[in-house]
């Protein structure tokens, strides 16, 4: 049972900008291990984890967890060679599809993720439903639009991204504004 504050950290190699990554399925709690052993294969990729105190009966202990679980990005395989490749790692299920082809993901989506990663503490990975769509004003999202989960007093919470899950930041009010 996981308990205590969670800090987000980002597994990655460096890219382009204007790149495609595919979203990878993983066997469960293999996302890590995935990671590994396709950057030493030379594939670029990505796997965005948070830091985690874990409790036990006996002891607590910071751990690194990804916060897609069983879900990596790896760049778009440049040849059907590199594609086999891939899907023969061990621990590797298969691509995500999406509307009948591979999920695409932009490299500005990737980014997206990596600066909401830097500026807030603790994120969650949930489905989605429709709801009014947010314009960020301020921080590191600033720009970025973002479906209404919720609201509580203070705070807006908004769903960001696609492929069926979304990263969820709680807002304040003060710092979004209604997109037009």
């Amino acid at each position: 049972m996981a308990t205590g504050m969670v800090m987000a950290t980002v597994m990655e190699n460096k890219t382009t900008t204007n790149s495609i990554w595919y979203v990878l399925y993983t066997k469960p709690k293999n996302e890590k291990k995935v990671y590994e052993k396709l950057t030493l294969q030379g594939f670029e990729c990505y796997c965005p984890c948070q830091r985690t105190l874990k409790q036990w009966s006996d002891r607590k202990k910071w751990v690194e967890e990804p916060i897609f679980k069983s879900y990596i990005f790896v760049k778009k395989p440049t040849s059907q060679e590199n594609r086999i490749s891939i899907l023969q790692s061990p621990g590797v299920v298969r691509f995500l599809y999406w509307l009948g082809k591979e999920a695409e993901v932009k490299q500005t989506e990737i980014e997206a993720i990596q600066k909401f990663l830097g500026e807030f503490e603790s994120v969650e990975v949930l489905s989605f439903e429709t709801g009014s769509i947010l314009k960020i004003k301020d921080g590191a999202l600033k720009g970025m639009d973002g479906e209404v989960d919720y609201q509580t007093e203070k705070e807006v919470v908004l769903k960001i991204e696609k492929l069926g899950m979304s990263l969820v930041a709680k807002v304040s009010k003060h710092h979004v504004e209604k997109n037009r």
